[in-house]
């Protein structure tokens, strides 16, 4: 399955402090219909993900009924990316 959207970088600030972008409710509802297929534990999906030109692996994070992404330094760093940035993101769900 691939997805593309667009959303904001957010920061959370928890033990483990990281950036994320919220998949929109539509694609949300896709991922989880194949999420008992693919989930490898706590719901979380791996995935290919792209903004830009750069692609890395990460897992889709369950959050509030939908899912977000973590979107990693170097990822921010290449991108040159920052909080409240929109940015589209093109997931490949690893199956």
């Amino acid at each position: 399955m691939e997805l593309e959207f667009s959303g904001e970088i957010w920061f959370w600030r928890g033990p483990a402090p990281h950036h994320f972008v919220t998949v929109p409710d539509e694609q949300a509802a896709d991922l989880s219909a194949i999420a008992p297929q693919v989930t490898y534990g706590w719901g979380m999906i791996p995935v290919t993900a792209r903004i830009g030109a750069t692609t890395w692996t990460t897992s889709l994070f369950p959050k509030d009924g939908g899912y977000i992404v973590p979107i990693k330094a170097v990822v921010q760093r290449a991108e040159e990316l920052d909080i409240g940035d929109t940015v589209t993101i093109r997931l490949t769900v690893d199956t």
